[in-house]
């Protein structure tokens, strides 16, 4: 055993240190026919340079040639109207371990275009996800790295609904029509986004019936949405979209399932969203962590600057809360979890 240990040391010594000295890739792939285009972030040798990226200067080697890590995929997909950037620091984590990650850019419901969030783009999501591991897959820079058998996933708000739709939970418009003709004065912004807010004021009886108008038009499909992808091994949703899901489907996930939780989430009220999710899965599931202070927009790190309004609102984070504090250990936290469950 000691002539192993001697022979294998230095084996995994100049791994971990190769691991310790890379960089963080950048790459983007091209946009497939009906798909928009994969962010890769990825372990590299080259050095990292403040590269422009939307309202975001990040220190990244953008095109910088890859370096093996783990051998193995984080999929993320991106909350309504969001980006690859806001993920950045959690991307950072899964780097330093060793992980590559592909951030797909969610057709119609992202910062470039954002004219058809909701359920529309919830049964899109999962197939995007798929085309973005077979993308990396592709990518000659990216394929001799990887083992795509235990590929790991993770989504925030809308994509935590995609998270949750291919950890083996059934939705439907129906449902989530039903959620809002139920509960759409306590859950508003999950139901109408940020189109408009209720404020006691007058106008509050015609923005209610407004909503339910075009919600039950639009939404009134009962078939079940089922996904599956089985190369995916661990989910990790965070403070996802959850009210429209038939819970007992979520009783047993397929795969190993962590949620992030935030108290302060006034966009997606917990009792009506991860609290059910909880409530279903535990002990089958685990609770990654709970943020007593955090609000919806916790988990985007960086956090989108200089946000005002409603927008404002419901993703700037609420007094109290110790983003510098919390986020690297949540990071932390999700890294452990997908390490955990695909790598042995």
């Amino acid at each position: 055993m000691r002539r192993l240990v001697f022979i294998f040391w230095p084996a995994l010594l100049a791994f971990f240190c190769g691991l310790a000295q890379a960089s963080m890739g950048l790459a983007e792939l091209p946009a497939a026919a009906g798909d928009g285009p994969v962010t890769v972030f990825y372990p590299s040798g080259d050095p990292p340079q403040p590269t422009r990226r939307g309202r975001f200067t990040l220190d990244l080697a953008a095109q910088g040639a890859p370096v093996r890590g783990n051998g193995r995929l984080v999929v993320v997909s991106h909350g309504s109207g969001g980006a690859p950037w806001v993920h950045t620091d959690l991307a950072h984590s899964l780097v330093d371990a060793g992980f590559i990650v592909a951030m797909p850019e969610h057709k119609a419901d992202n910062y470039k275009d954002d004219s058809n969030p909701g359920p529309d783009s919830w049964t899109m999501r999962p197939g995007e996800v798929s085309r973005a591991i077979d993308a990396v897959g592709r990518d000659p820079r990216f394929a001799p790295l990887l083992k795509l058998d235990k590929v790991g996933m993770y989504g925030m708000s809308a994509g935590g609904h995609t998270a949750l739709s291919l950890a083996g939970g059934l939705w439907s418009p129906a449902a989530f029509k039903q959620h809002c003709e139920a509960d759409l004065v306590e859950d508003f912004q999950s139901c109408v986004g940020l189109i408009t807010r209720l404020t006691g004021g007058p106008l509050d009886s015609i923005k209610k019936w407004g909503a339910l108008l075009v919600i039950r038009h639009r939404f009134g499909d009962a078939t079940p949405r089922e996904d599956h992808d089985p190369r995916i091994a661990a989910i990790v949703a965070g403070v996802p979209s959850a009210a429209d899901f038939d819970m007992a489907t979520l009783s047993h996930p397929r795969v190993a399932l962590g949620l992030i939780t935030a108290r302060q989430d006034r966009w997606l009220i917990p009792r009506f969203h991860s609290d059910r999710v909880l409530a279903a899965c535990l002990p089958r599931c685990e609770l990654i962590a709970d943020m007593p202070t955090g609000g919806h927009g916790a988990l985007l790190s960086p956090p989108p600057p200089g946000l005002t309004g409603l927008i404002g609102d419901m993703l700037n984070d609420p007094p109290g809360f110790d983003r510098a504090g919390v986020l690297p250990e949540v990071n932390r936290k999700t890294t452990a979890f997908f390490s955990a469950h695909l790598l042995p």
